[in-house]
Order: structure tokens, then C-alpha cells, then sequence
């Protein structure tokens, strides 16, 4: 016996209603005022703590990493002083770090709003490059000082800094700024683009938000594939910044020219191990604790929007 119609409008209207709700709770703020300044604040804070774990609990392989990239042909990695240059680097990343992400949520909900939805995997990519660009200016000449007493260059940050600038200028802080830009604008386009759009994907199969421990899975796996996708231009990079005054390389052309000549095309991917596993385990702390942050600043802030209003 086929149902009446009568039964099967409430039905299709239950259905259909549903199915806005959940699509308006995909949507950013689609019936808010955006607040730029407290969106901007929250995303801060929650980069910059999210980049204070990370940066502590993994700093010994990225040490590794960075030194099994910078030895030329068959030389020996120094396994000692694994956490050599932390402390200097955390003053630069964490404001790095919070200026990336506190330009990148913005930015990334803006486009959101203007563009299609179709096209929403575009404002994520847009967004981290905005985001990489803005935090480069601090990103660089930390990452330089980092790597040099990564390679046992010197003693400490101050010294580093003071060695640098004395030699090579206020520019040697900024050596490198090319193949940095060439590895970070599509590293962090990329991860934040596959972990974006894995979250959306798995509320559209759940129909709820990732918990903590989900959130850090899809983060573990977008930072592993991002990590070993962009390892030959993380090898330019490293050997970019680490040479100092020496100016073996004559820039990137020449960097790319000569290792692939004196070491042949596997040294682009020296590193790649360790880059990996920094990166994979590096996403699963950085997204699980940058959403539980954000999570907590909105809770504390504003009421939750997805809770619909009863009426009386």
C-alpha cells in the first residue's frame, strides 16, 4: 500500500529542514556580524599556544631533520644538543605563529562569505598564503637563527643574532627569504587547505563536528602529506640559510644546480623521514590544540550559534 500524500509532505519537509539546519551550521557566521578585530585575537591566541606545544615537545627532530639537510655528501649528524637554539626560536614563533593564524581565520571567513561554496577549498588555499606572507617577515630571520645553532654555528640566540648582522648585514637575516617563501606559501596553503576540507568532509558523513581526538588525526595526516610534498624545497631552504658569509650558492637556480650535480636528485629528499614525522606528529598537537583554543575563546566570549533559540 503506498503512503498518502498526506503523510509524505511532513516527512519530506522534516527531511528538508534538516538538511538547511546542518548547512547553515557549515557556514561561517552567515547570520552574524563579522567581528574582524575578535576573530583576528582569538585566532592569535590560539596559534600562539598551539605553536608553543609543538615547537617544545618536537624540537629535537626538527633539529635532526635540519642537520641531516645541511650536511653535504656522506658527513656525519651530530646527534648532541638536540635542543639547541628552543629557546630564542619560541620568541619568534609564537608571534610568528599568531600572526599567521590571526591573519589567516579572517581572511579565510571573509572569502568564505564572498566566494561561491563550490570554491570554498580556493578561500582556504588564498587564506594560507596570506597568512604566510604576513608572518614571514618574523618567520624568516627566526628560522635563521635557528638553523645556525641547529648546525652548531653558535652558543645563543643574542650571539647568533649579533655574529649575523655583523657579518653579513641586517640582511643575513633575512638570507634564504626566497626558498623560504618557496617552501612556507605552499606548505601552509596546502595543509591548511587539505585540513580544512577534510573537517568539512567528515561533517558532512557525521553530521557533527570532530572531536579533539579526530581533529588531531586530520591534522596528523594533512601535516605528513604537506611535509613530504614540499621536502626538496625545504633542502634549498636549509641550505640556503645555513651557508652564512660563505655564499656557496649563488641563490636558488644555483643551490638546485649544484646539489643536484655534487649529490645527485636524492639529497632533495634528505630529511624527508624526520620532516615527516615533526610535521605528521607537529599537525595532530598544532590542529587538536588550535581548535580546542578557539573552541574555548568562543565559548567564553559569545554564546554558541548553532543552538537555535526555542520559541515559547
Amino acid at each position: 500500500m503506498r503512503d498518502s500524500p498526506d503523510v509524505l509532505v511532513p516527512e519530506v519537509r522534516d527531511v528538508k529542514n534538516k538538511a538547511i539546519k546542518f548547512s547553515a551550521a557549515l557556514k561561517v557566521g552567515e547570520h552574524e556580524d563579522f567581528d574582524f578585530v575578535r576573530t583576528l585575537y582569538e585566532g592569535a591566541i590560539a596559534g600562539g599556544a598551539a605553536s608553543l606545544v609543538v615547537e617544545a615537545a618536537l624540537y629535537p627532530i626538527d633539529t635532526i631533520k635540519t642537520r641531516l639537510q645541511a650536511v653535504h655528501g656522506g658527513g656525519k649528524v651530530v646527534l648532541k644538543g638536540l635542543y639547541s637554539g628552543l629557546a630564542g626560536n619560541l620568541v619568534g614563533m609564537l608571534p610568528a605563529t599568531a600572526v599567521f593564524v590571526g591573519v589567516y581565520e579572517p581572511t579565510k571567513q571573509k572569502l568564505l562569505k564572498s566566494l561561491p561554496e563550490n570554491l570554498n577549498a580556493l578561500a582556504h588555499l588564498a587564506a594560507g598564503v596570506v597568512g604566510g606572507v604576513a608572518s614571514s617577515i618574523i618567520r624568516v630571520p627566526t628560522e635563521v637563527v635557528k638553523q645556525r645553532m641547529q648546525t652548531s654555528h653558535f652558543a645563543s640566540a643574542s650571539n647568533a643574532v649579533h655574529v649575523i648582522v655583523s657579518r653579513e648585514g641586517f640582511k643575513g637575516l633575512y638570507a634564504g627569504y626566497g626558498s623560504f617563501l618557496l617552501r612556507d606559501l605552499p606548505f601552509d596553503a596546502i595543509q591548511f587547505c587539505i585540513y580544512e576540507q577534510l573537517r568539512i568532509g567528515y561533517k558532512l558523513a557525521a553530521k557533527r563536528d570532530p572531536n579533539d581526538p579526530e581533529n588531531a588525526i586530520i591534522g596528523a595526516f594533512s601535516g605528513a602529506v604537506t611535509g613530504a610534498i614540499t621536502t626538496p624545497f625545504d633542502v634549498i631552504k636549509t641550505r640556503l640559510m645555513v651557508q652564512g658569509s660563505n655564499s656557496q650558492y649563488q641563490g636558488i637556480r644555483d643551490c638546485c644546480r649544484t646539489i643536484m650535480k655534487e649529490e645527485g636528485a636524492r639529497a632533495f629528499l634528505k630529511g624527508i623521514g624526520p620532516r615527516v614525522l615533526w610535521i605528521g606528529l607537529g599537525g595532530a598537537i598544532f590542529f587538536g590544540v588550535l581548535e580546542k583554543t578557539k573552541q574555548m575563546l568562543a565559548n567564553k566570549g559569545r554564546p554558541v550559534p548553532e543552538k537555535p533559540v526555542e520559541s515559547r
